[in-house]
């Protein structure tokens, strides 16, 4: 590490992770505008109404020599080493962490970012769902993880409601045949009609226009993709195609070493494993690196190997999908309360991994 002065953006699973280890003992300063944590693991379960898991940010650097300074990063100056944000501040660093994340892809569908809900806003998903209508509808646009999770939780805790899940491709189809084959037992048990194969093409107050044609409904919730924040891109650092900071073994950005980018934020490649898929369970792992290479300085190339995927499947149910050390799918997996258990306590686990 070169200098002091260490400035880290973005305060989701990789930047506190970073920051609570560096600041045990280097002086680091956190700039991102939440007072509180957003747990995305667990946004499903806020939204069907069940107890929110926003922990405070103070609460997470307690102990830690950590200045959380609350604010948007709007520009960043590469050669002047500097931070700009949205109160005025202009925040000088010698070495910046670069942990913005990822935000919803609307993948420019007319419509979607005025009439549908953005996941991550999970309290207000609640809101909407409980002013809806007695036996009224909710779309969840896609079928990846966060899309079967949440359908399947809504439908359990909202038998009522009448929940439709659209995919693109297959609802579950990235998991092993067994893993796909439980999923939908779950979705088809809880009530959630699926519609695969189905793209939306515009979202409107009353509901959907799909290819296959229109859907009612009275709240449409967006999980169909994630995109990385644009700021990267804007201030000169090498990315990929996709707007991720390309980085080195170390997690340093190629096109300046004083940079390091880690979470949703990179584009990881390791050796063996291949390019890292967004999530926490990337993210995660890559901000204890970065916290104790900040801290130590000594620490090797980044490394890591995949082990399992996890789902809930409403309160009763879930998955734990066994993969190799590239995440490709593995013949077993665990359903039911083994799988149920298996997802919650690693859920449970991650706030303490955060410090």
């Amino acid at each position: 590490m070169t200098g002091t002065r260490i400035v880290v953006l973005g305060a989701g699973y990789a930047g506190i992770a970073a920051a609570t280890r560096a600041g045990r003992g280097r002086d680091v300063t956190l700039i991102a505008p939440e007072s509180r944590f957003l747990h995305r693991v667990r946004g499903h379960e806020t939204a069907a109404g069940l107890r929110e898991h926003r922990p405070a940010l103070a609460e997470l650097l307690r102990g830690r020599s950590v200045t959380h300074l609350q604010a948007a990063v709007t520009r960043l100056d590469l050669t002047a080493g500097k931070v700009f944000t949205d109160t005025g501040d202009a925040v000088a660093y010698d070495t910046l962490v670069y942990a913005l994340g990822s935000r919803t892809a609307w993948q420019d569908v007319p419509g979607a970012r005025e009439h549908a809900l953005d996941v991550a806003r999970a309290e207000e998903v609640r809101r909407r769902i409980a002013a809806a209508p007695a036996h009224g509808t909710v779309a969840v646009v896609g079928g990846g993880p966060t899309g079967s999770e949440l359908a399947a939780e809504l439908a359990e805790a909202h038998p009522d409601l009448r929940v439709e899940l659209l995919a693109s491709g297959e609802v579950g189809g990235w998991l092993s045949d067994p893993g796909r084959r439980h999923v939908l037992r779950a979705l088809d048990r809880l009530g959630v009609r699926r519609h695969e194969h189905t793209r939306v093409t515009a979202v409107g107050p009353a509901g959907l226009e799909t290819e296959a044609g229109p859907l009612a409904a009275d709240v449409v919730v967006w999980a169909a993709s994630m995109t990385p924040h644009p700021l990267a891109a804007e201030s000169g650092l090498t990315v990929t195609g996709q707007g991720q900071v390309v980085v080195d073994e170390y997690l340093r950005s190629v096109s300046h070493p004083e940079v390091h980018a880690i979470g949703d934020a990179a584009s990881v490649t390791v050796p063996g494993v291949g390019t890292l898929r967004m999530g926490c369970a990337t993210a995660l792992p890559m901000g204890q690196y970065m916290g104790k290479r900040l801290l130590h300085g000594d620490s090797g190339p980044f490394s890591y190997r995949y082990v399992a995927q996890c789902l809930s499947l409403g309160r009763h149910d879930g998955l734990l999908q066994i993969v190799g050390p590239d995440d490709s799918m593995r013949p077993r997996v665990f359903t039911g309360t083994a799988g149920r258990l298996a997802k919650a306590g690693i859920v449970m686990g991650v706030r303490a991994s955060l410090r």
